[in-house]
């Protein structure tokens, strides 16, 4: 059942890949991840009738937030008309394709610790690393949301056209929705992991992975390097990265 979810997830993503191509747009690629996650997570569920407590809450969770990021990234691509990261490829069937696909393995091992859970043949009720994982889960859930929000308003402020953001959660941390997401997935392998045996134990990559990707490869390197080109030099902008944690969150240095 683990296998066939994995294969859905790769699935969705190669049928998306088509009109994508066609008609060389990418707006639908961040919406597309989220309506994955979400049909990966209800397949499993349903076909493992896995009603238990502990499914049941991270169905729940994986839904909440997928229906929170992607709706996001939607209006937030839409809005910009684009997204850059696809400039080069979105004439390249072969690069285009291997885009999607990796947006498959991402989902397949983002939730390699929740679907294990859920395609486990011992059910489970809520216990004390449910508690924990969801205290976790909604700690990285809210740093995100607000993180994002706090971007978007300041953005859409035309006083702030050209300036970078240093306010809010953005003076504890330079991104700090990153840590949010990264948190967040930590909080669902802590729900996930009583139920997981054998080879399933391997799902606990999953805010391992999370975090490599993020600190490591799409992430964070990424938007260090746009900001650098953008700002670096600037004064306000090279205080701002010598004050202010690339990550995990800091009260601001007063002075």
């Amino acid at each position: 059942m683990f296998a066939l979810c994995v294969g859905i997830a790769f699935a969705v993503q190669w049928i998306a890949f088509v009109p994508s191509y066609l008609f060389r747009t990418e707006r639908f690629y961040d919406i597309t991840g989220s309506v994955t996650y979400v049909s990966v997570m209800a397949f499993a569920v349903l076909s493992s009738r896995a009603f238990d407590a502990r499914s049941m809450l991270l169905l729940a969770l994986v839904l909440v937030w997928a229906g929170r990021l992607g709706p996001f990234l939607f209006r937030r691509i839409k809005k910009a008309g684009k997204d850059d990261r696809f400039d080069a490829i979105k004439g390249s069937a072969p690069a285009l394709f291997m885009t999607w696909t990796l947006q498959g393995l991402w989902a397949s091992l983002t939730l390699a610790a929740a679907l294990g859970a859920v395609t486990a043949p011992k059910p489970g009720g809520l216990d004390v690393f449910a508690f924990v994982g969801l205290a976790v889960w909604l700690v990285g859930f809210g740093l995100e949301a607000v993180a994002d929000h706090q971007k978007s308003r300041f953005r859409s402020d035309a006083a702030n056209r050209g300036r970078f953001i240093a306010t809010g959660l953005w003076a504890w941390s330079r991104h700090p929705n990153y840590f949010g997401e990264i948190t967040l997935w930590l909080g669902v392998a802590i729900i996930a992991f009583p139920a997981l045996e054998g080879w399933r134990l391997a799902g606990l990559v999953s805010p391992v992975f999370v975090y490599l990707l993020i600190t490591r490869v799409s992430g964070v390197p990424l938007l260090e390097k746009k900001a650098d080109e953008r700002w670096g030099g600037q004064p306000d902008y090279e205080e701002y990265k010598r004050s202010t944690p690339v990550l995990v969150p800091r009260p601001p240095r007063k002075g």
